[in-house]
């Protein structure tokens, strides 16, 4: 039995996870209707499919920080990602884009779901852009990494990695959201614009201080982790990069039901599992036993960028985004697998 509530057990790190779904679900059925528990629980399955390439690129990002910076991750992170990118973002947005005051946003919350709704879909050209082109800079800052020693795919990583210089990955990006600025039919091509460039920004900004001050601490000290300010930035990467992930979610969610606080519980405690994957991922070694799997999410993470920057001129249904993330990364498990195996096999 004592195995069981070992900090690195499956069943210790997905208890805190598992009881508060049943929980909610349980609660939502009793005062709202077991219709109503039913979507709930739907939206928390979309969130955790939809979300499984962050939680890799979250546990790599967790697995160079101090103890402590893994605890705020879980803990004020989590509250975060909760209260702050499934209801409080929404609403934020909702303020910018309609000029409307807290107090009437919260209204139409409540009182108006559907016109909410379409405010918030009405902010979807900068949402997507943002978190497209923000997600576009990740992708290729992975592929165009010269540092990096393992190659999944050999004829697209190769020629990426020999032609790579430390700017190109910005510069594309920056050509790919002009192209798209100037495409016909975008409807809000200024907007999207400054969104992107803003995407692009926020990037270069928290990436190049989390390793400017990663180098500053490993001169400081013989620990290769990330402490004070390099921790805080990775930390701060990690909130951002929820975001982007989170974005197109929350606007998709209304697809299946208006009701505010059935979408911020949904979503809500998916995201809770998404954290307790990482943990776990971190504590496993899940990406030292499956050597492409981090590979996986990044080809995800490009499809989704694609996904959100295609939306802007057609209806792309998000299920694409998340059934292709759930091949990419189920075939580089099994790519990780069998590359092991015939490694094991060579020695003999």
């Amino acid at each position: 039995m004592k195995h069981l509530v070992h900090p690195d057990h499956p069943f210790r790190i997905f208890l805190v996870s598992g009881f508060i779904s049943v929980t909610a679900i349980v609660l939502v059925g009793i005062y709202l209707g077991w219709d109503k528990a039913f979507i709930a629980l739907v939206l928390m399955l979309v969130e955790i499919t939809f979300s499984f390439e962050n939680a890799i690129i979250n546990a790599k990002v967790l697995n160079s920080v101090s103890k402590f910076w893994q605890t705020m991750f879980v803990t004020v992170g989590i509250f975060i990602a909760v209260f702050g990118m499934r209801l409080v973002f929404p609403i934020a947005i909702v303020m910018v884009t309609s000029s409307l005051g807290a107090a009437q946003v919260i209204d139409l919350a409540i009182n108006k779901p559907d016109d909410y709704a379409q405010a918030l879909h009405d902010s979807h050209a900068s949402i997507a852009t943002f978190g497209g082109m923000f997600l576009l800079m990740l992708c290729l800052h992975f592929f165009f990494d010269k540092k990096r020693k393992i190659r999944w795919i050999d004829i697209i990583e190769k020629p990426l990695q020999n032609m790579s210089q430390w700017w190109l990955y910005s510069v594309v990006s920056l050509v790919i959201l002009v192209i798209i600025t100037v495409m016909p039919g975008n409807p809000h091509p200024q907007e999207g614009f400054v969104a992107g460039l803003v995407g692009i920004a926020t990037y270069l900004v928290i990436h190049g201080l989390a390793e400017l001050f990663a180098r500053k601490d490993k001169q400081g000290a013989s620990h290769a982790v990330k402490t004070g300010m390099a921790g805080f930035m990775a930390f701060l990467y990690l909130e951002v990069l929820d975001a982007s992930f989170s974005f197109d979610g929350v606007i998709g969610a209304f697809a299946v039901t208006k009701n505010v606080l059935l979408i911020a519980i949904g979503l809500g405690v998916g995201a809770l599992w998404v954290r307790s994957l990482t943990i776990y991922m971190v504590r496993r070694h899940v990406l030292h036993a499956y050597r492409y799997l981090e590979h996986g999410a990044h080809y995800t993470i490009g499809v989704l960028a694609i996904v959100l920057l295609v939306g802007l001129f057609i209806d792309v249904p998000e299920l694409i985004a998340g059934i292709a993330g759930i091949v990419i990364v189920g075939t580089a498990i099994t790519s990780s697998i069998a590359a092991t195996r015939k490694e094991a096999v060579r020695r003999g």
